[in-house]
């Protein structure tokens, strides 16, 4: 088959108008505690059935929940944190709430939560995921 001509009227592809500066950017977390209590307040609502798609909230987010758990599951294999870290993180995420150091019965559970995302902050801060 013959080429045409470079003068020649070929279909061209739709033109897409670029979107305003403000609409793409990001915006990272504050901190670690943050990013968690967003990462499971998605996977709670995607067990739930929540079909999720990126970015498509009020705020953009420079990652997606399963970012933030593999973050999580790093420092569990360099062995940064136990799985009680990660169980105390999975409870209290799941509630929507930080332990409270004011009450005996959460002071054990606000210490190792403390612990967790002090050591997940430095891996969610290099990935851009907290600012």
């Amino acid at each position: 088959m013959a080429r045409p001509a470079l003068g020649s009227s070929l279909p061209q592809p739709a033109m897409r108008y670029a979107r305003p500066i403000e609409a793409l950017r990001l915006q990272p977390f504050r901190d670690a505690e943050e990013a968690w209590m967003w990462t499971m307040a998605a996977l709670v609502a995607r067990r739930e059935g929540a079909r999720y798609t990126a970015n498509q909230g009020a705020v953009r987010r420079p990652c997606e929940p399963d970012d933030v758990v593999k973050c999580l599951d790093q420092l569990y294999r360099h062995r940064r944190v136990q799985l009680v870290h990660a169980r105390i993180l999975r409870i209290w995420g799941e509630r929507g709430t930080a332990p409270n150091p004011a009450y005996a019965s959460e002071r054990c559970d606000w210490r190792l939560w403390r612990e967790a995302l002090d050591r997940l902050e430095w891996p969610l801060r290099n990935k851009g995921i907290v600012g």
